[in-house]
């Protein structure tokens, strides 16, 4: 139980630490990724105004069918992909990449591959 609530310390310490460089502006939004044991989500986020862009979860119902599991690879490249998708149909090309303190590494690395397939460029 101590393992797991230092691990959530020190992500929300890296997270803070990232995020005084990362900002999210209208023309280069920021790309926020936040992962639980059993989901992924993602979201577009202009932080002049504070506004949600575009978001896309594993638990959408686009993908809710396609998917056995939501807290996989497969589902977080899926979320990337649709996530650009919408954020395209916006006329969002450019935005910043906010990993959310997690390492860029399984699932935060796949939904990132995900939408620069889909046509996000960071």
């Amino acid at each position: 139980m101590l393992k797991v609530k230092s691990r959530q310390i020190n992500r929300k310490k890296r997270h803070r630490r990232v995020r005084t460089k990362v900002y999210g502006a209208p023309e280069r939004p920021r790309l926020n990724v936040f992962r639980s044991s059993k989901h992924i989500y993602a979201q577009v986020i202009d932080d002049q105004s504070g506004e949600t862009l575009v978001a896309a979860s594993s638990l959408d119902s686009q993908l809710r069918s396609e998917l056995d599991h939501g807290g996989n690879r497969e589902a977080a490249r899926k979320v990337g992909v649709l996530l650009a998708n919408r954020a395209v149909d916006k006329g969002i090309k450019d935005v910043i990449f906010d990993r959310g303190g997690y390492l860029y590494h399984g699932r935060v690395k796949e939904l990132a591959d995900g939408a620069r397939e889909a046509g996000l460029n960071f």
